[in-house]
């Protein structure tokens, strides 16, 4: 699988303005003929407007680009018409032809790790958004296709009707291979649109990582929650077909669950220009292995040479060699790291007088740095506890009304921030949160 990239884009064609939303409202999609989804209501109103234009009519009436059906009580969701993502379809074949496919009494089980890939499969293709076009497996290729095809279902759905295949759901449950869709029944044109839920991208649930089928072409994106616009319209939904016995793919990086469940995604999500949450697990699970010091701040999603250097040292520290030692992460790797197994990763330069529990001093005498992402808000690690113990043996502990512990505390923070003043530092760079060079000084 070729792994995904950001890229750039003709804002002409896909820009989200009211102005530019109006305008592709109004000109044409396709030549004539092209969507054969087209209710017939559009097509009298552009045979009456040609007839009366051809009478001479006195008076041109505005027509619209399309007629937009108010939803009915009495119509069942998913039929409605006027929709811009194309109808209900079954899948197509060969030549763009619908294929005879029955349609399964229940959903088909799909784990997390599935609808992940499967959704990965798109962007890696870089699939045009065509609402009357059919990607080779058989789907449309609007965002109601797009979901179909990742869910695997029978056939084509639209924003109406796939909300039939789910459940409802909070913000709070939303996991990988959930959506977030946004129907409008009074005008579906106007703003419908859905996104396949890839993982949260920060702690605070602000924003995460969309997988979704947009102009130009099938995309990956941080995006704000729930979405850019409509944002108060968009509701979760978990398909019904998701089977909780692996409940992998693509993890979250503010709610990683359970990591042991989490099935290997596969080497093409790691490595040089890979950008997705995979790496960011890695990376977590590497610094709670003792790898934190190749990181000088906290891992990403995008792969970095830290990433590298920290795997193959979890690899040496099983014994193994040679190109089993790559820092590229494999099955078994992946495997250990997830169940906790194996050995954990040695300390540069173990010394005697390095206190129980914490890291050894490294050649330079100051202990490796492990990371930001140790001291921050909810943290709980042993290198808060030191941290603190080295702030009350340099003058800096008088915010702490008991001992340090290795809780991160408000404590902590005031206290670091007060050894950076000492430095000199003003601004942003006395914030109270350790790095590098925070940490080099007060361990000197």
């Amino acid at each position: 699988m070729a792994t995904p990239v950001f890229e750039e884009f003709d804002p002409a064609s896909d820009c989200d303005c009211p102005g530019c939303r109006h305008r592709r409202r109004l000109s044409p999609r396709a030549p004539a003929g092209r969507l054969p989804g087209r209710p017939a209501a559009h097509r009298a109103v552009t045979v009456a407007a040609a007839a009366s234009a051809a009478l001479g009519a006195g008076v041109a009436a505005t027509v619209p680009a399309a007629a937009h059906a108010p939803r009915s009580p009495d119509v069942p969701a998913g039929e409605e018409r006027g929709t811009p993502q194309g109808r209900k379809a079954p899948l197509h074949g060969p030549g763009g032809r619908p294929a005879k496919q029955a349609a399964p009494a229940v959903p088909r089980g799909i784990t997390r790790a599935e609808i992940v890939a499967r959704a990965m499969t798109w962007v890696a293709a870089k699939v045009p958004y065509r609402m009357d076009d059919y990607w080779s497996d058989g789907y449309r290729q609007d965002c109601s296709g797009y979901v179909s095809m990742a869910w695997k279902l029978p056939g084509n759905e639209w924003t109406g009707s796939l909300g039939q295949y789910g459940v409802r759901i909070s913000k709070e449950e939303l996991q990988p291979g959930d959506i977030l869709l946004f129907h409008n029944p009074a005008n579906p044109e106007s703003g419908s649109h859905v996104v396949i839920f890839g993982g949260w991208t920060d702690d605070t649930r602000t924003s995460y990582t969309a997988y979704e089928q947009t102009r130009p072409h099938t995309r990956r994106r941080t995006t704000p929650y729930p979405y850019w616009n409509d944002s108060d319209r968009y509701v979760p939904y978990r398909y019904r077909g998701v089977t909780t016995s692996a409940a992998g793919g693509e993890p979250g990086t503010a709610s990683p669950g359970a990591p042991a469940a989490t099935p290997f995604p596969g080497a093409s999500f790691f490595g040089p220009g890979a950008d997705n949450a995979y790496v960011t697990q890695l990376g977590r699970m590497l610094v709670a292995r003792g790898a934190g010091r190749f990181y000088g701040f906290a891992p990403g999603s995008r792969w970095t040479d830290a990433d590298r250097r920290a795997t193959r040292a979890f690899q040496l520290a099983q014994g193994w060699r040679g190109p089993a030692a790559d820092g590229l992460p494999g099955p078994r790797t992946w495997e250990l790291l997830v169940s906790g197994g194996g050995r954990d990763i040695p300390a540069e330069t173990p010394g005697p007088a390095t206190p129980s529990g914490f890291l050894p001093a490294s050649s330079h005498g100051v202990p490796g740095y492990p990371g930001r992402a140790m001291f921050r808000p909810g943290a709980h690690n042993r290198y808060v506890e030191q941290l603190g113990r080295q702030l009350v043996r340099k003058g800096f502990g008088r915010h702490y009304t008991t001992g340090p512990g290795p809780r991160w505390s408000e404590a902590d923070r005031r206290n670091v921030e007060d050894f950076q003043r000492a430095q000199g530092w003003r601004g942003g760079a006395a914030d109270g949160y350790p790095g590098p060079e925070t940490w080099r000084r007060l361990f000197s």
